[in-house]
């Protein structure tokens, strides 16, 4: 169901190449206008690519899955206000706020990103984005440094996705507080990195000396500057439950998957005498 749309998209980053090496193209004594407060050239193609998505017909097949239906519901505006319950409920420290339909902003969650970041208790819970019998999600919106959790919460309702109701909440009362707070540190500090290793970690990957080949083994903490990934989601990061969330375990897998490539890398964590250790890595 998405190609069609990554084919737009495709066409559309065109355009903006386009523009762009036109623009480079010019002599270079030519300045550009002071008061220029915006590239006119990419905010034309930017409208237009949106009005072009907008004016794709949304298939049925598309609540089937819920990713196929976020994917949709973030890209085009009509959609997403076909599909918010109104008046939206949005909820904090216990006091309901109505947010009427002309309040709303277009939210796109993660996909100006690029990517998507799951939290899991284990790998079967990878299962469930697949399940077309899921009919309640929650995707969370995780302001790492500010210590806030924005949850939207989805129900399909008469075989219909819809935004339900939004709760604001503080991290640590998250299923998931105790992690988050150790990420948020693992992810800016080096120091607090390399003392958050395990005494060995599985490793699953490409050769850093040749790509095409494919290891398989452990690692141990004196290696991880050759093997770790690259600089990992900081700030704000998002997590999907699907249906059900289940009892918080001793275990999470950090994964960043790609949205459009389908790449994907897995962080194990594993609590160890009170403090979350990496041990795991699998690109």
């Amino acid at each position: 169901m998405r190609k069609g749309i990554y084919a737009v998209l495709a066409m559309c980053a065109g355009m903006i190449l386009f523009a762009e090496s036109c623009k480079e193209k010019k002599p270079a004594t030519e300045e550009a206008p002071a008061a220029a407060p915006a590239d006119s050239d990419t905010l034309f193609v930017a409208d237009t690519l949106a009005q072009i998505i907008e004016e794709q017909p949304v298939p049925k097949a598309a609540d089937e899955l819920f990713d196929d239906f976020i994917y949709v519901f973030c890209h085009n505006r009509k959609h997403q206000l076909s599909r918010i319950q109104w008046p939206l409920k949005e909820m904090t420290a216990g006091k309901v706020k109505v947010v009427q339909r002309k309040q709303w902003y277009m939210e796109q969650l993660y996909m100006p990103q690029g990517f998507c970041t799951l939290i899991l208790d284990n790998y079967k819970q990878q299962e469930q984005a697949k399940d077309t019998a899921v009919s309640h999600v929650v995707v969370e919106k995780i302001f790492l440094d500010k210590n806030v959790v924005r949850s939207f919460h989805f129900n399909r309702m008469e075989g219909q996705w819809m935004l339900t109701s939004v709760e604001n909440s503080v991290m640590g009362s998250n299923p998931n507080g105790s992690f988050l707070t150790f990420y948020e540190k693992f992810s800016t500090d080096s120091a607090f990195q390399a003392e958050s290793l395990a005494e060995t970690i599985a490793f699953s990957g490409p050769n850093p000396d040749d790509d095409s080949e494919e290891l398989q083994g452990e690692i141990t903490p004196a290696q991880w500057e050759d093997f770790q990934p690259g600089e990992l989601p900081q700030g704000v990061i998002y997590n999907t439950v699907y249906g059900e969330r289940g009892k918080a375990g001793h275990q999470k897998i950090f994964l960043l998957r790609g949205i459009a490539s389908g790449q994907e890398m897995q962080l194990t964590f594993k609590q160890m005498d009170g403090a979350w250790k990496l041990v795991g890595l699998k690109e």
